[in-house]
C-alpha cells in the first residue's frame, strides 16, 4: 500500500494551487505573461497587450482600476482607454482618463436596476445599451493626454430597421450603416493616421442601439478595460446577450479577462452557495466558450462590514465574530520640563574640560566655586493632554456579512478546481474586520459605508494588487 499513498501524495503536491502572496492558481496566467514578457513598448503599429476587467461598483468606479492602470502603463506603456460602456448611461459616470459626454435623445437598458425592466435590447459586456429616439442624437468622448488614441472601436447592433451613424474620428469621418437583412453585431474599428483626443458618433436616421465603444493606443503597452454595473452580481452579466459579447470579444480581443463580483452576492438577504456555485462554473464556461483560450483571473469578494443584524444569518455556516471600533480618549498627564543648561554647562557637558563647571552643576565640591549652593529647586509638572485610542466591540457592532465569506469560499474552491487564477482581495486587505481598519486610517482609505474604497484606498489596493501580480510574473517568466 505504501506506494500507492506516495503516489496519491506526489499528486496531491503537484496540484496544489501555487500563489505569489495573495494570488493563487498562476500557473493559469502563464500564457498572459509570456505575452507581457515579449511586448514591446513605444513600437508603432503594435496593438497592445488588453485586459478587461468585468464587475460590479468596484470596478465600474474605477478607483482601483484606475491606479492600477497607471501602475501598468507607467512600467509597460500606454495602450489607450480601452472598452467602455458609450455614452453617459447613468448619473455620476466615472471615467478616469477621459471624459464622456452625450445629448438628450437616447434610451438607456442596463442588466441591473431599473433600466433593466424587460423588454431590453441586446447588451454585451458593458453591461448597458443606448438606443436613439431622434435623429441627431450625439455622444462624445474627449481623452485626457496620456490616453489619446489612434484607433477607436464602435459596436452596434445591425437589423431591418435600423439607421446610420456618423462617426467623426480626429480627421476622419465615416459612416456606418445598420440596416441588414437579419439582427446581428457589428463592431466597426476606425484607424488614425496620428494620436487623437476626441471622438463624436451621431444618429442620422432612424434608431440604432449601441452596446460599447473603445479607444485604444497601437503603440505597444497596456490597455486595462474596466467595465462595471453598480448594484450587479455575476447573475446579472448572464443576461448580456451571447452573439453580442461574442463579437465584441472578437474586436476586443482581451489578453486577459478578470472577473470582479461578490460583494453584492454577500449582502443579499438570503445568500445560496449552491445556487451561486452553478452560476459561477456556467459564466466561466460561457465566458471560456465565448474568448476561446483567454486565460482568467477571478477576484474574491473584498471584506466589508455591516450593522444590519440580518446579515449575521444571511448564509449558511457560523455567524460571523463582530468587529472592534476605535474609540478616543483625552485624558491629562504629567510631563517634566527639561531645564536649560547654561552656556557654560553645555561647554562642559560636550568636553571642553571644564569639570568644575559641571561638578557645579551637579551641587558636588570642585575647587570651591559651588560651595553653598544649593541645587535649583524641581521644575513644578505640567499637565499636557494625552490621546489614547482604545479598539473594543461596541453596542450595534460592526460585522462582515456571513454571506462574504461564503461567497469567498464558493470562489476560491470553483478557481482551484477550473485552474483559473484567484486573487484574494480580503487577505490583502488584513481578513476579516479589516475594512472598519481602513475606515478609521488616519487619513481614511474606505468611505463610511465600510464597503467603497475612496481615491486614497484605491491607489493603496492597486499597489498591493500589482505587487502580487509582477511576483507572479517573476515566478512564472524568467526575465528577458
Amino acid at each position: 500500500m505504501m506506494l500507492p499513498l506516495i503516489a496519491f501524495a506526489a499528486a496531491a503536491a503537484s496540484s496544489a494551487p501555487s500563489c505569489a502572496d495573495g494570488l493563487c492558481n498562476i500557473r493559469g496566467l502563464e500564457p498572459f505573461y509570456e505575452k507581457l514578457s515579449r511586448q514591446p513598448r513605444n513600437q508603432p503599429g503594435k496593438r497592445p497587450i488588453h485586459i478587461l476587467q468585468i464587475g460590479d461598483s468596484h470596478t465600474a468606479g474605477d478607483t482601483i482600476t484606475g491606479s492600477w492602470r497607471e501602475l501598468l502603463q507607467a512600467r509597460y506603456g500606454g495602450g489607450g482607454r480601452g472598452v467602455l460602456a458609450a455614452g453617459r448611461p447613468y448619473q455620476g459616470y466615472l471615467t478616469r482618463g477621459v471624459t464622456a459626454d452625450m445629448s438628450s435623445g437616447w434610451k438607456i437598458a442596463a442588466t441591473f436596476g431599473g433600466a433593466s425592466v424587460p423588454p431590453r435590447p441586446p447588451m454585451g459586456i458593458s453591461g448597458f445599451s443606448l438606443t436613439s429616439q431622434q435623429p441627431g442624437a450625439r455622444i462624445g468622448l474627449t481623452a485626457d493626454a496620456g490616453q489619446m488614441f489612434d484607433r477607436f472601436v464602435l459596436c452596434a447592433e445591425a437589423a431591418p430597421d435600423a439607421g446610420t451613424l456618423t462617426i467623426r474620428a480626429g480627421t476622419r469621418t465615416e459612416r456606418m450603416a445598420l440596416g441588414s437583412a437579419t439582427q446581428r453585431t457589428e463592431c466597426r474599428t476606425v484607424e488614425l493616421d496620428q494620436p487623437s483626443f476626441r471622438v463624436e458618433v451621431v444618429a442620422d436616421d432612424r434608431p440604432v442601439t449601441i452596446t460599447s465603444w473603445a479607444t485604444f493606443r497601437d503603440n505597444g503597452g497596456v490597455a486595462l478595460s474596466n467595465v462595471g454595473v453598480v448594484g450587479s452580481q455575476l447573475q446579472h452579466f448572464a443576461r448580456t446577450d451571447d452573439r453580442v459579447v461574442a463579437e465584441e470579444l472578437r474586436a476586443y480581443k482581451p489578453d486577459l479577462i478578470i472577473l470582479a463580483f461578490g460583494t453584492n452576492e454577500g449582502f443579499s438577504p438570503i445568500f445560496r452557495p449552491n445556487e451561486y456555485e452553478i452560476t459561477l462554473r456556467s459564466q466561466i464556461g460561457r465566458i471560456r466558450r465565448l474568448a476561446p483560450g483567454v486565460p482568467m483571473l477571478l477576484f474574491g469578494a473584498p471584506d466589508a462590514s455591516s450593522r444590519r443584524a440580518a446579515m449575521l444569518t444571511n448564509a449558511p455556516g457560523q455567524s460571523p465574530q463582530p468587529c472592534a471600533e476605535p474609540s478616543i480618549f483625552t485624558t491629562m498627564a504629567s510631563a517634566s520640563t527639561p531645564a536649560t543648561p547654561s552656556p557654560a554647562t553645555a561647554e562642559a557637558k560636550v568636553g571642553t574640560g571644564r569639570l568644575d563647571g559641571l561638578l557645579s552643576e551637579l551641587g558636588e565640591e570642585g575647587d570651591g566655586s559651588g560651595d553653598d549652593v544649593a541645587p535649583p529647586p524641581p521644575a513644578p509638572a505640567a499637565q499636557v493632554p494625552v490621546t489614547k485610542t482604545i479598539w473594543s466591540v461596541k453596542n450595534n457592532p460592526l460585522f462582515p456579512p456571513a454571506g462574504l465569506r461564503a461567497v469567498r469560499d464558493v470562489q476560491r474552491r470553483v478557481a482551484g478546481q477550473l485552474g483559473i487564477a484567484f486573487w484574494d482581495w480580503e487577505a490583502r486587505m488584513g481578513g476579516a474586520c479589516s475594512a472598519v481598519k481602513w475606515v478609521k486610517a488616519n487619513p481614511p482609505l474606505m468611505r463610511g459605508d465600510y464597503v467603497h474604497f475612496n481615491s486614497a484606498g484605491g491607489r493603496d489596493i492597486a499597489q498591493r494588487l500589482n505587487t502580487d501580480f509582477e511576483r507572479a510574473h517573476a515566478l512564472l517568466v524568467a526575465p528577458r
